[in-house]
C-alpha cells in the first residue's frame, strides 16, 4: 500500500477501536455462556488469523488498491473484534479464583508482557525464519490450543452435553489439522501466488529482517524483486549500471575513492571496476541476504562477474543514512543505488538533509549520481528529486534518462560543484549501451515530461512519498 505512516495508523487505529466494540459486546454473552463464548472466540480468531494473510495474498492478486484496503480494513475489524471480547470474557471465567483487582491486574500484566514477546518474537525470528504466510498459520495454531487447553481445564464447568463437549474438541482438532495441513502446502500455495503475481517462475525466495527478496527466471532470463517491485532483468541491467555510473565517472578525469549507497547486488560495482585507476569502492548496504545471495548465488555472481570478491570492494552493512552521518572519510564519486522512494524509510533516502550529508563526504571536485526513478511514470517524483539535490547545496544538476525494456524511460540525476561539463565518455572503458553518439542525448526530457513545480523533499515532510504513490497505486494489482 506504499505509506505505511497512513496505513499503520489506519490499521491500528481499526483494530483498537473494533477491541472496544467487542469488549463492549461482550456484556451480553449471559454467566452460564461465558465459557462456551470464550471457547467460541478463540476458535474464530483461530480459524480467521491463521488465514488472514493467505487470504491477504489471494485477495492482493485480484483486486485494485481501493478494494484491496477495503478487504484489510475489514479484516482488521473482524480480528479486533473477537480479540475484544478476551480480556472481558477472561476476566469473568477466573472471577472466582481472584479478587477482581488481582484477577484483572494478572490478566492485563500477562496480555501485555504477551505483547511485548510477540513484537520482538515476529520480526527477528518469525519473519526472517517463516515468513508472513506460515507466521499467521502458526498464530492461528496458538489460538485453537488456547481454545483446546480451556476445554480440558475446565471441562465440569463447561454447560454442555457430553455429545456437544465431544463435537466441540472434534472441530477444534479439525481446524488444527487443516491448519497444519496449510503449513505443509505453504510452498506450493505460495509458489501458485507468485505465478499469478509475477511474469516468471520463483525459484529463489527469502524474507530477511529489512526486506523479501525473490529471484524469478524464464529461460536465459532472470529478475531480482525486492518487496515484490522488480531491481533489475538480467536482459537489460546493463543500459540502467552503464547509465548510472559511466555517465558521472565521465566528468572526472581520474577517481580514486567511490562511496555506492545499495546496490548489493553488485552490478554498479561490476562497472566500477572497469577503472584500473580505482583503488577503493566502499559499498553500503543495509542488507547482510542481498551481498550473501549475489555473491553466493550463481545467476547473480555470474551476472556481476564476481564483482563482489575484489580486494578494492570493501561491504558495509549499514543505513546509508547513519553512515554518511558518522563517517569523515571522502569519496571522489558518490553513487545513489536505492529502491524508489516508496516508504517513508526510503523517501528520506532522497531528502534535502540526506544529500546534505553527501555533499560533505564528496570532494571538491567530486561527482554524486543516482538513481530517480521513472520521469515519464513519476513526473513529480523524478522533478522532486531533482530539485532537493540542488536545494542541498549542489550548484550544478542535470538530469538524464535511458529507456530500459524492462522498466520503460528511466531516471538519473547527476551533480557536482564544478561548472565543468565533459559531453563526451572515457575511450578506454568497454560500453555495451553507452557511446558518444547516444551521451547527449541522455540529457534530452520531452516537453509533456518537464515540470518545475514541485515541492523540495524534506526529511520531516515526505512529499515525495506522495509525489512516488500518485501513480503507483493506480498499478496496484496490476501483474508484474
Amino acid at each position: 500500500m506504499g505509506d505505511s505512516i497512513v496505513q499503520f495508523s489506519l490499521i491500528i487505529g481499526f483494530y483498537l477501536a473494533s477491541m472496544g466494540i467487542g469488549a463492549f459486546l461482550s456484556r451480553f454473552i449471559v454467566p452460564k455462556e461465558v465459557l462456551f463464548g470464550f471457547i467460541s472466540i478463540e476458535l474464530l480468531l483461530g480459524i480467521i488469523g491463521a488465514f488472514s494473510v493467505p487470504m491477504c495474498y489471494l485477495f492482493f492478486a485480484l483486486s485494485d488498491s481501493t478494494g484491496y484496503q477495503f478487504f484489510v480494513l475489514s479484516l482488521v475489524t473482524i480480528i479486533g473484534t473477537l480479540t475484544g471480547f478476551e480480556i472481558p470474557l477472561l476476566t469473568r471465567i477466573l472471577e472466582h479464583e481472584n479478587t477482581f483487582e488481582k484477577n484483572i491486574s494478572d490478566i492485563l500484566t500477562f496480555d501485555y508482557l504477551g505483547a511485548l514477546g510477540a513484537t520482538l518474537l515476529f520480526p527477528f525470528f518469525l519473519l526472517p525464519f517463516l515468513g508472513l504466510y506460515r507466521s499467521s498459520l502458526l498464530f492461528g495454531f496458538i489460538n485453537l490450543l488456547v481454545a483446546f487447553v480451556t476445554i480440558q481445564l475446565f471441562k465440569e464447568q463447561l454447560q454442555l452435553r457430553k455429545r456437544s463437549k465431544t463435537l466441540l474438541n472434534a472441530a477444534t482438532i479439525c481446524l488444527a489439522i487443516l491448519i497444519g495441513y496449510m503449513l505443509i502446502q505453504t510452498n506450493q500455495h505460495l509458489d501458485r501466488w507468485n505465478e499469478s503475481i509475477y511474469k516468471y517462475p520463483i525459484i529463489h525466495s527469502e524474507h530477511t529482517p529489512y526486506q523479501k527478496i525473490d529471484i524469478a527466471k524464464n529461460n536465459s532470463e532472470f529478475r531480482l524483486y525486492l518487496n515484490s517491485a522488480i531491481q533489475f532483468s538480467s536482459r537489460d541491467e546493463y543500459r540502467y549500471h552503464e547509465a548510472l555510473i559511466h555517465v558521472p565517472l565521465s566528468q572526472l578525469e581520474s577517481v580514486k575513492t567511490v562511496l555506492v549507497l545499495g546496490g548489493g547486488e553488485g552490478l554498479a560495482i561490476r562497472e566500477l571496476l572497469k577503472y584500473s585507476e580505482i583503488q577503493q569502492i566502499s559499498l553500503v548496504d543495509i542488507d547482510p541476504a542481498i551481498t550473501q545471495l549475489s555473491r553466493k548465488n550463481e545467476l547473480i555472481s555470474r551476472l556481476n562477474e564476481n564483482a563482489l570478491e575484489d580486494s578494492r570492494v570493501n561491504i558495509i552493512h549499514q543505513d546509508a543514512f547513519t553512515f554518511l552521518k558518522e563517517g569523515d572519510s571522502r569519496f571522489d564519486a558518490i553513487i545513489i543505488d536505492l529502491p524508489d522512494p516508496s516508504n517513508e524509510s526510503l523517501a528520506r533516502l532522497y531528502s534535502d538533509a540526506f544529500y546534505k550529508l553527501c555533499l560533505k563526504r564528496l570532494n571538491a571536485e567530486g561527482v554524486l549520481a543516482t538513481q530517480a526513478t521513472s520521469p515519464h511514470l513519476s513526473t513529480k517524483a523524478f522533478w522532486c528529486i531533482n530539485e532537493t539535490i540542488r536545494y542541498a547545496g549542489f550548484n550544478y544538476s542535470y538530469p538524464y534518462n535511458v529507456y530500459i525494456p524492462s522498466f520503460g524511460n528511466w531516471g538519473f540525476i547527476l551533480a557536482k560543484q564544478s561548472p565543468q561539463f565533459t559531453n563526451s565518455l572515457r575511450p578506454e572503458i568497454e560500453y555495451k549501451y553507452l557511446e558518444n553518439d547516444n551521451f547527449e542525448h541522455l540529457f534530452y526530457f520531452e516537453k509533456d515530461i518537464r515540470i518545475n513545480d514541485v515541492e523540495l523533499n524534506k526529511l520531516d515532510k515526505p512529499i515525495l512519498l506522495e509525489y512516488y504513490l500518485d501513480h503507483w497505486k493506480s498499478l496496484q494489482g496490476e501483474k508484474r
